[in-house]
């Protein structure tokens, strides 16, 4: 379905047949590539309907053009949509959900990619996948058509750290060109407004499980005769921050993990050495004390944070709940937690009174060892955190005291 000039899409909508492929283009003044870009959506369309028999629309996502894009592409036969959200992803997310279609197909609006490539696309779609990359390394880019530092350092970098962090399978996570069900899309809750959109889909994609695979395609030089939109330092920064934000486990979990390991093994050591029981070359002071309690309570700040995170992402519904935290979550309430917080809370309390107690006992001598000292006051900071804790994570889970309750992971899983 192509726009008539001079109709409202709206109107011309009420009596339109049904769309099943939505072609979108994000455009800021591309006066230029529009021509090329629209005759080559208009092939794919072609090509879809011929060899899957469906009907297809193409859409601009304008973003704000001032050369007179807009006029151009209804006069070509495309249907404009306008997204005063400025951004690179706020255009597709806008032009995303104006779509009609049924199945989406994204690609750059500058010249740079092929769109009968996303044919295959649309055929993996029909095959039941949800998610269908384009892969610029499988299929081939042109000379000039990347800049060295995204083909060689960011592009690789980045996707590496991707798929470290969330296990996607996909080996070209920035690909403009990608087709997605209109229903899948709606299920991430896409928010990101930059080119950070590109490792967003991605990524919620894997975490919601949606099925995903990639075909081969190619980038050519773009069209333009102006600079590209893209800041590659900039972009790439906020690419890898928006794969921070969406690892609680790799930002927080496996910090906390090291961190707790390696803390309870100097605090282990010098109890037993205190105690008589283990003799070691090296005596563990007050320092390496200091340091073994400081790493123990950071350790225990960070898993609070990362299961607090955990299941915000899961209350946000872009998440699934891991198996383990699904298996615990009676466990998981404001109550139990406020419960064993203020146990720990009491017991630091009560060690350092009775540390107090021996101190004065023995004239307010300089005490033989702060270790007592120390794993009281551990004790003491670790059951106030997880007090904090609690009631943080009541707050993000909707002020409810429940907030990891079985029927919260069933109904977002």
């Amino acid at each position: 379905m192509f726009q008539k000039p001079g109709t409202n899409w709206v109107e011309q909508r009420q009596d339109a047949m049904p769309v099943d492929v939505s072609i979108i283009m994000p455009c800021l003044n591309e006066i230029i590539s529009l021509p090329h870009c629209i005759a080559n959506a208009q092939d794919a369309l072609q090509r879809i309907e011929k060899q899957y028999g469906l009907s297809g629309e193409i859409v601009i996502a304008d973003n704000g053009s001032t050369d007179g894009s807009q006029a151009l592409a209804q006069s070509l036969g495309a249907r404009v949509v306008p997204v005063p959200r400025k951004g690179y992803g706020a255009a597709l997310i806008g032009g995303c959900e104006a779509a009609f279609g049924q199945y989406l197909l994204m690609g750059d609006c500058d010249g740079s990619y092929n769109f009968t490539e996303g044919v295959a696309m649309i055929g993996k779609l029909l095959e039941g996948y949800d998610v269908c990359m384009g892969s610029r390394f499988d299929g081939g880019i042109a000379p000039g058509a990347m800049p060295w530092k995204n083909r060689y350092i960011g592009n690789p970098v980045l996707t590496g750290i991707l798929n470290l962090f969330f296990r996607s399978g996909i080996n070209d996570a920035h690909c403009g060109l990608r087709a997605i069900r209109k229903t899948s899309f709606a299920a991430l809750g896409l928010s990101g407004t930059g080119m950070e959109f590109a490792s967003e889909m991605v990524i919620k994609a894997t975490l919601k499980q949606q099925r995903m695979t990639q075909v081969p395609a190619t980038l050519s030089v773009d069209l333009r005769e102006r600079a590209p939109h893209l800041r590659p330092w900039r972009d790439g920064w906020r690419h890898l921050r928006y794969l921070l934000m969406l690892s609680p486990t790799w930002v927080f979990g496996v910090p906390a993990m090291a961190l707790g390991l390696v803390g309870l093994a100097i605090l282990a050591v010098a109890l037993l050495q205190y105690a008589g029981v283990a003799a070691a070359p090296i005596e563990l002071g007050a320092s390496w004390i200091l340091v073994g309690s400081s790493m123990a309570t950071l350790a225990h700040m960070a898993a609070i944070i990362a299961l607090a995170s955990h299941l915000y992402g899961v209350r946000s519904g872009y998440r699934i709940a891991r198996p383990t935290i699904a298996r615990i979550a009676g466990f998981l309430s404001l109550e139990t937690l406020l419960v064993g917080g203020l146990g720990l809370t009491i017991a630091g309390l009560i060690g350092i009174g009775l540390v107090t107690h021996s101190w004065s006992a023995h004239g307010y001598a300089m005490l033989p060892s702060i270790l007592p000292l120390s794993l009281s006051c551990v004790a003491g900071v670790i059951g106030m955190q997880t007090v904090f804790g609690a009631f943080l994570m009541a707050i993000l889970g909707g002020h409810d005291a429940a907030f990891a309750s079985k029927s919260l992971f069933q109904v977002h899983h």
